[in-house]
């Protein structure tokens, strides 16, 4: 089988496919994660999400055969608290990322009891409606080390050759305090550092990530990187490889603006 790309995709908010006043704004977002399946031109494996709403001490798998449902949201209409995305997940491949993981000196462990969060079952059910490809997760550890994220991405990229799609779920911008017209200008200004990053060589491009809080309104973009270091391990998988945009938009939730881009 072919290696596939990773991507770094910026999730949208919430159970956003499910509700249309959402779904109708972040519709050039919906375009681009339907895209994909025809993007990476074959039928996964398996999807593996490094999801911006999981962190554990050390990064855990998910191994449940049939992960259940997390809505880590609020304030939504009761009708999203009964959404059930009920893709298998992969228990298999779940035991050989954690073998891979500690090849690499990473901690890890298995989590049989985690199920699916917003930041991989709204993407999920757009990029595959049917819900018909296993998916399952891997943790953020706490303190989001960069370093420590790009490694967890480079012991992952075995992975891509065994059809294993790897997606980093975040947002280029993600600051909940700072919605609509205030984050226009921070928002701009980090996205466009972050594209002339993602346009530079691999070892180039990694050691400016390294250094993420230099760029401009980095903390007003990110008080914290949740959102963020799913970017890292996406980049992990595929260093040496150059990123291509995928979705861009400059009007999220008021005056976001937002990317997401394929490695490879």
């Amino acid at each position: 089988m072919a290696k596939l790309p990773t991507y770094f995709i910026s999730h949208g908010g919430g159970p956003w496919p499910w509700l249309p006043n959402m779904r109708q704004m972040l519709a050039s977002l919906e375009t681009s994660l339907a895209h994909m399946p025809a993007e990476i031109g074959t039928t996964p494996k398996a999807i593996l999400m490094v999801s911006g709403h999981w962190e554990e001490p050390d990064f855990a798998v998910m191994s449940a055969p049939a992960p259940g449902m997390i809505y880590d949201y609020g304030g939504f209409p009761p009708e999203t608290y009964q959404i059930i995305y009920p893709a298998p997940g992969a228990p298999q491949l779940a035991q050989h990322t954690a073998d891979l993981l500690k090849a690499a000196g990473l901690p890890t462990h298995l989590d049989p009891k985690r199920g699916f969060d917003h930041g991989t079952f709204a993407p999920a059910y757009v990029m595959y409606p049917k819900a018909d490809v296993p998916i399952y997760q891997v943790s953020l550890q706490h303190g989001y080390d960069p370093a420590a994220h790009f490694a967890l991405g480079r012991a992952l990229a075995p992975l891509r050759e065994e059809g294993v799609l790897i997606v980093g779920s975040g947002l280029s911008y993600h600051n909940l305090r700072l919605f609509g017209p205030g984050a226009k200008v921070p928002s701009a200004a980090f996205d466009a550092w972050l594209a002339e990053v993602m346009a530079m060589p691999g070892t180039a491009r990694t050691k400016a990530l390294l250094d993420w809080e230099r760029a401009p309104h980095a903390r007003t973009c990110h008080p914290q990187e949740d959102h963020l270091v799913p970017l890292f391990a996406a980049l992990g998988a595929a260093e040496d490889e150059a990123a291509t945009l995928v979705y861009h938009d400059r009007a999220v939730f008021g005056g976001v603006t937002a990317s997401s881009y394929r490695i490879g």
